[in-house]
Formats: structure tokens, sequence, C-alpha cells
């Protein structure tokens, strides 16, 4: 802990935020994200002799599995990895009481001397800072515009706390911080819904600016489609929260075993599902992204059979390789990023023949030369919109 006679302290607190605020406004507004910023801020009030323990800057967001995201600094500590908070966090113990509800409901400041006794109704996050050193806590909302706000929360060990003026001055920092931490804010907001409807290698296209229709390329790429069979027949049997919940699982199954073997869930279409593996980059070849897809194909497969989904439940998996077109297709309002192609339509094919042959995977001859694993011919099919008998293969 640090000491100080009371006009030591006085004198600490005459410390001098131009340097740090013109940091912000210069070189710290340009770093990569809010946790690097954090991290930064608060070393250069540090280095400012401002009187500081520990800094924290905590945002919600919009994202399908994070409610908040916290970004953490303390003195002589490393970089720390962000806190992300689950939805709901507003019905738990560790938000009810604390520093932050209070500064949300107010919209403004919370600050407590933690150098004298705590009452037990004190939030436990006040205690434990008190019990690692901290002598002092202040808080205060980061106002965004259309009302959003993030919180930044300063906390001293040092003997008598914080004076008045180091309040003013982190006050000061803080009405400078704002405006730099929403633009942060928006940029996490626009990755994760990019990221969310639209995969994570397809979303950082559209953020880099690949948004106009008809800005489309050719690639070669392994493609997957699934589908659940008699998905009707199950809407009538099954209560509408039991089909919405079994749909998800499927999802969530397909999705994992996508992700997990390379490849990009590229959009829902009803029950269905559309993935790639892209041949891009020079990273792989066409058989790695074949190879991908199939295991992925059948991780999805075994983790279905092993229980994750009700017995009776079935679904198909078709798969192909070949070229599509991959981009911004859509109507002068409405653009949607997706693939198109011949190829897309005979993976379609290839997944509409799985339950004809009772197999769960099935796969063009494209696709099965390019596999290191032995296949089998299970048909030659002619298939509506296709004059030529198509090859169907599966896994020996």
């Amino acid at each position: 802990m640090d000491e100080c006679a009371d006009d030591e302290c006085s004198d600490a607190a005459s410390w001098d935020t131009s340097g740090v605020i013109a940091w912000l406004l210069d070189e710290g507004r340009l770093l990569a994200n809010i946790d690097k910023l954090t991290h930064e801020l608060g070393q250069r009030m540090l280095d400012a002799s401002a009187p500081l323990w520990r800094y924290r800057v905590s945002m919600r967001t919009l994202h399908p599995l994070v409610a908040a995201s916290t970004s953490i600094w303390e003195r002589d500590e490393q970089f720390i990895p962000p806190v992300e908070a689950e939805h709901g966090i507003e019905t738990r113990s560790a938000y009810i009481g604390s520093p932050f509800e209070a500064i949300v409901n107010s919209r403004s400041s919370f600050r407590r001397r933690l150098d004298g006794p705590l009452g037990a109704a004190e939030h436990s996050v006040l205690h434990e800072i008190k019990e690692r050193g901290g002598t002092d806590y202040f808080g205060l909302p980061l106002i965004f515009t259309e009302g959003a706000m993030a919180i930044m929360a300063c906390t001293t060990d040092r003997v008598g706390g914080f004076t008045d003026t180091d309040i003013d001055k982190f006050t000061e920092v803080a009405a400078v911080l704002a405006p730099i931490a929403e633009v942060f804010s928006q940029k996490r907001v626009s990755t994760a819904i990019a990221n969310a409807y639209l995969g994570q290698r397809t979303g950082q296209r559209v953020l880099s600016g690949q948004i106009t229709r008809g800005h489309v390329e050719k690639i070669n790429a392994a493609i997957m489609i699934s589908d659940i069979r008699d998905w009707t027949g199950l809407n009538t049997r099954l209560a509408e929260d039991e089909a919405l919940e079994l749909a998800n699982r499927y999802f969530d199954i397909l999705a994992d075993a996508v992700e997990e073997n390379r490849g990009e869930l590229l959009k829902f279409i009803g029950d269905s599902i559309l993935a790639i593996f892209p041949l891009e980059g020079g990273s792989c070849s066409a058989t790695d992204v074949c190879e991908y897809a199939l295991a992925a194909a059948q991780q999805a497969v075994r983790v279905a059979r092993d229980g994750e989904l009700p017995l009776g439940l079935d679904f198909g998996i078709g798969l192909h390789f070949g070229e599509v077109y991959y981009g911004n297709i859509g109507s002068s309002t409405r653009i949607d990023f997706t693939v198109m192609g011949q190829a897309v339509n005979i993976t379609a094919r290839m997944e509409s023949l799985c339950r004809k042959f009772n197999r769960p995977i099935l796969f063009s001859e494209p696709f099965a030369a390019q596999l290191t694993q032995e296949t089998v011919l299970v048909a030659a099919e002619t298939v509506k919109g296709y004059d030529v008998p198509l090859e169907v293969l599966t896994i020996a």
C-alpha cells in the first residue's frame, strides 16, 4: 500500500491530466480495442502520478452469449484478459447492489471510502477490494449518445484515499474517454453482430468494406448442406417450444462441427444449414477442405447418435466440391452475403438423396475425388435440373 502524509497526499493530488488527455486524443483512440486502451490509459495515469491501483472500464454489448465486457488494468500486473458477463447478469448477486448497479440506475457517480469499517450490507465487491488493500473506490458513467453508457471505475490503495482534486481529474479524463469508448463499443457491437449473423470470415469481409451489391468473387470450396428430415411432421407432433428447442440443439451440433473443422456456417435456411470450407489464401489444398467438411459431417452425425438429439430425429448431410459465387447478392435495398452457383445446387441434390438411400452423409464424385479415404458408389442418380446422372457416393 502506498503511504504518504496528509500534505504529501495533497501534493500528489496535483497530478497533471494534460498529457494523458493529449495521448487519448492522439494515440489512444487509434488502439485496436478497448482492452488495450484501458491498459495503456491506466498506466499513463499512474505515470502522471495519479494515485491509481486498479482501473476498469465496463460496457454492455450486443452478443448472443455476452451481455457485458469489463477491461481491467492493475498496477504491477501484466495484461489482464477482459471479464465477460453472460446474459442475465442483472438478476445475479454479483450485480445486484453493486457499485455498477448504483451507477447504472442513477446515471451518476458512486464513491465509497474503504479505509473505514464496511457494513455487512455493503456489496461483496467492496469488501473484496478492501481486503486486497483498497482504501477508496470511485466509479462514474461514460454517457454515450442515445442513452447508452459505459462505466469507468478507479481504486486506490493510498493511505487517505482519493482527494477531491483526484476525483475532479478522473472526471476530466472520463469526459474525454466517453466518446472514444463509444466508438470502441460500436466497433465491438458491429463485429459481434457481423460474426453472429454472417460468421467470422464473412463478417470480417463485410466490415472491411465488401458491402456493395454485385461485389462477388469466384472461389473454390467444399460445400455442406444439412436438413432435418420430416420437419413438417415433427412440428405437427410437438409443441412449438419443444420444436424450437429441438431445432436449436440441431443447429448447435452442426455449428460446432463446422467451426471446429475450419468451416464457416454461412446461413440458416428454415431447418437447414449452409456451410462452406473455402479454398483460399494458399493455406490449404482441395483435399484439406474436403476432408475438413467430411470430418465435420461425421462429427455431427456421431454427436447426434451419442444422445445429443432425441431418438428418431434424423437429418441428412450433402457435400460437394466446386466453384461458387461468394459475395453480395440481392435487391437495391436488401443484400445477402451468400454463395450461389451450380455447385450449391449439386450439394442440395446430394442432401435430398440422403433419405431415399437411408444414408446420413452423401457426396458427389468431385468431392470424393479429393478424399484420401475409401469411398463407395451408392448410385448414379438423375436429379432435377441435370440431364446426366450424378454419381452419389459415401464413405466405405
